[in-house]
């Protein structure tokens, strides 16, 4: 991962200290680590630029306790609002490599999605999604987006997807010198 002191990689649980724009991965976590491909290319085209991502180095099916999840839930919250405010909500809709049969695939991503959408369409929030070829209900979502929030470039590449993120920013109005 590229290093750099102006920048922040925030794992669930962690808190950052530093102000300035921050990039939310949002998407499945039942799947490849996908998240640490985006914090890698991400440090390498804008260092500048925080990252925060929800998934804990744990197997939630063994070591998640109500505490931990209350934890996860109310991180994930505080991240999200900070992204929305000063920075990207990013989706990346990864595709389902093993199945569980006791959890539907990416049933907290398609509710947070929906949310996301919501608020993109009523308030703007900034929000950048991707969509890997083979994620199960991706023509919906596709469909959904094309409807509701046509602004919403959907991109089919982890990499575009964070290109695009930060392209965002940047529109915003965060540089390197403002962060």
């Amino acid at each position: 991962m590229t290093s750099d002191p102006r920048r922040e990689v925030l794992i669930a649980p962690e808190r950052g200290t530093r102000p300035g724009p921050l990039i939310f991965l949002a998407g499945p976590t039942w799947t490849v680590e996908w998240q640490l491909q985006a914090i890698e290319y991400l440090g390498r085209i804008a260092p500048d630029i925080h990252v925060a991502s929800p998934r804990r180095p744990i197997n939630p099916e063994r070591d998640f306790d109500h505490a931990m999840y209350a934890e996860q839930v109310d991180w994930e919250s505080e991240h999200l609002q900070r992204a929305a405010r000063d920075g990207v909500v990013l989706f990346w809709l990864a595709r389902e490599r093993e199945h569980h049969c006791h959890r539907a695939y990416a049933q907290t991503t398609r509710f947070e999605l929906a949310e996301w959408k919501e608020r993109h369409r009523t308030s703007g929030a900034p929000l950048v999604l991707g969509i890997e070829h083979g994620f199960t209900g991706a023509r919906y979502i596709r469909r959904r987006f094309a409807q509701d929030c046509p602004a919403v470039a959907i991109q089919a590449d982890l990499e575009a997807t964070c290109r695009e993120a930060v392209a965002l920013i940047r529109a915003r109005g965060y540089t390197a010198a403002t962060a």
